[in-house]
Formats: structure tokens, C-alpha cells, sequence
């Protein structure tokens, strides 16, 4: 019976800080439904096993880092980019779970590559313009992004393209009482995981459409720590 992992007691990144004012899956594999499954409900389970209920395990986690496209957002088809915010489809539950993050009183932070620059297919302009529309849209529903960090490289161009862990260290910097003991990363792809890996601080994958899953989806929701469908669904099931 699967039980999340015991969380530890212990180039150029381009950063916008926010302001004042502002059942399964659909079934890929026996094994990934089955993993996914396990991991998602890994607090009822264990709640069942014994008189007491058992906390969600990231209680000491203060500080969310979330990946942007997939996780906030629906992904783009594969080839395709999200270049303005005509293009942003926000998944289901996202301001709710943004809102109770803030609550909660952690931090949110928003760490995304954003390849499209480095290929010519948007600026970071057009990158710093969707977040600020995100920003309005979430403060329409009480809600928002302490701080967006974005990676407009290629592929092995810096350190900061997860993953890498540029982003999270400029954001340690940036954010004082952070550190890799009171950290966690959400995201839908191994990138997301394996820097969540390097970094060493544990991780929540998002499954969400098998339609625009990049490849390494099974491998990263072996890597994680727990999996769950949405957003909201980890937030409620492992954060609050």
C-alpha cells in the first residue's frame, strides 16, 4: 500500500513580483492509473489505518512553487504556445485553490519555462502581459501569485530552464524565509519533478489531460511524491 514519502525537516531569470492592489484516470496504463491512484488518496488510506486521522502531509510547507502551463492553464497542443491571454484557458478550480494557498498563508510562486521566447514565437513582453491578466482574473476571485519567475531560453542556454533550479534559487533570494525545508513544487511534467529533485524538496505531479501529457508523464508520477488530478485536488487533498 502506497504512503507519501517522509518530507525533509530540512543566466538570466526574468522575475515579475506581485504588488499591492492587484474515482481514475482516463486509463493509459494499468500501472499509471494504479500508481495514480495510490498516490492521490495516500491520506485516506492512511487515515484508515488507525484511530487517529492522519494529517495532509505538507503541513510545514510554506512556500508552493507551481508550474504555469498545465498546472494553471490548460497546456497548449504539442508545437503550440501560449502567447497571450486570448490564448489562456484557465483548468477548473484554480482560483479556488489559489485562494485557499493564500489562506493558508503560503506563498505562491509561479516558476515556468517559456521556450517560446528563445524560438521567437512571443516576447517577454507578451509573457509579462498574461500574467498580469492572470493577476487581475485571480483578484476578481480573492486570489493571487505572490511572484511569476520565467525561463525564455532554449534548451541548454542556462542553468535556469528547469530542470534546472535557477528559478528556485533566485527565488530563495528573493524570498528569505524560503528554503529547501519549507518548499514544494506542483507540476505536470518530469522537467517539474526532476527539478523538484535537484533541488531537494518534495513534489505533488499533476496527471490532468492524457490529451496534451508530454512524454515522461509515467516516469514523473513515479518520481513524485504524491499525484493528483488538479490543482484544487492537491491543494485540498495534501496542503490544507
Amino acid at each position: 500500500m502506497f504512503d507519501c514519502k517522509n518530507i525533509p525537516v530540512e543566466c538570466q531569470i526574468l522575475t515579475e513580483i506581485r504588488t499591492h492592489g492587484y474515482g481514475l484516470p482516463a486509463r493509459r496504463s494499468n500501472r499509471t492509473a494504479i500508481l495514480r491512484y495510490h498516490k492521490s488518496h495516500c491520506i485516506q488510506y492512511g487515515s484508515r489505518l488507525g484511530s487517529q486521522p492522519v494529517k495532509a502531509p505538507f503541513q510545514g510547507i510554506q512556500h508552493v512553487f507551481l508550474d504555469r502551463d498545465g498546472v494553471i492553464n490548460r497546456k497548449a497542443p504539442e508545437g503550440e504556445y501560449i502567447a497571450r491571454w486570448s490564448d489562456v484557458e484557465l483548468l477548473p478550480g484554480v482560483e479556488s485553490a489559489v485562494a485557499a494557498l493564500n489562506r493558508s498563508g503560503r506563498q505562491v510562486i509561479v516558476v515556468s519555462n517559456q521556450r517560446g521566447v528563445a524560438l521567437g514565437r512571443y516576447t517577454s513582453a507578451d509573457v509579462e502581459a498574461v500574467h498580469e491578466q492572470l493577476q487581475a482574473h485571480l483578484a476578481a476571485h480573492g486570489a493571487y501569485v505572490d511572484a511569476f519567475y520565467y525561463c525564455p531560453h532554449d534548451t541548454g542556454q542556462c542553468d535556469c530552464r528547469k530542470p534546472g533550479i535557477g528559478m528556485f534559487e533566485q527565488a530563495f533570494r528573493d524570498f528569505p524565509q524560503a528554503s529547501r525545508a519549507n518548499s514544494l513544487v506542483i507540476g505536470d511534467s518530469l522537467s517539474d519533478i526532476e527539478a523538484a529533485r535537484n533541488l531537494g524538496v518534495p513534489s505533488v505531479f499533476i496527471q490532468g489531460d492524457p490529451s496534451t501529457q508530454q512524454e515522461g508523464a509515467e516516469r514523473a508520477a513515479a518520481l513524485a511524491d504524491c499525484v493528483s488530478a488538479s490543482l484544487l485536488e492537491a491543494v485540498e487533498q495534501h496542503l490544507l
